[in-house]
């Protein structure tokens, strides 16, 4: 027979506090923005380094639809989560990412980007889905290889 590997739920306890030295981050996951001014480069680089990126609001249960669908899929998008007090200014920063497209109307979470592009919420990629238009779309991407 196989022996079991013991699996671990808790951590040791060290005789030292541990203290957070890192700085406070609007984006969970990936990204350390530093300050809260308009037009942070660091959004820009990360919607055109990441073939598929979801923003969305911290616990928001449409992001982990979103994510969910994509890991389905067999895409491993990167999400980044914004803390309440930061989205607005967040939000004005993507609208300045997706100005470029053709796109009508404001940015709204969650909000993907695929290929560099702002292709929309929850909607739209539950919608290109079901129509089928969604694996294609990842591929041109280069989100999927398959």
């Amino acid at each position: 027979m196989q022996e079991a590997l013991p699996y671990k739920t808790w951590l040791p306890i060290t005789r030292e506090p541990r203290t957070n030295t890192a700085p406070a981050s609007p984006l969970r996951n990936q990204l350390l923005l530093q300050g809260r001014g308009k037009g942070r480069p660091e959004i820009a680089n990360m919607v055109s380094e990441n073939a598929v990126i979801v923003f969305g609001k911290q616990g928001c249960c449409m992001t982990h639809v979103v994510k969910r669908l994509l890991l389905g899929l067999g895409v491993n998008p990167a999400v980044c989560e914004v803390k309440e007090d930061d989205e607005i200014g967040v939000i004005d920063d993507l609208e300045m990412v997706g100005a470029g497209d053709s796109k009508q109307g404001s940015v709204q979470f969650p909000a993907v980007f695929i290929g560099g592009r702002l292709f929309g919420g929850l909607d739209t990629v539950m919608a290109t889905h079901i129509t089928g238009e969604l694996v294609p779309i990842l591929k041109q991407a280069g989100a999927l290889w398959l």
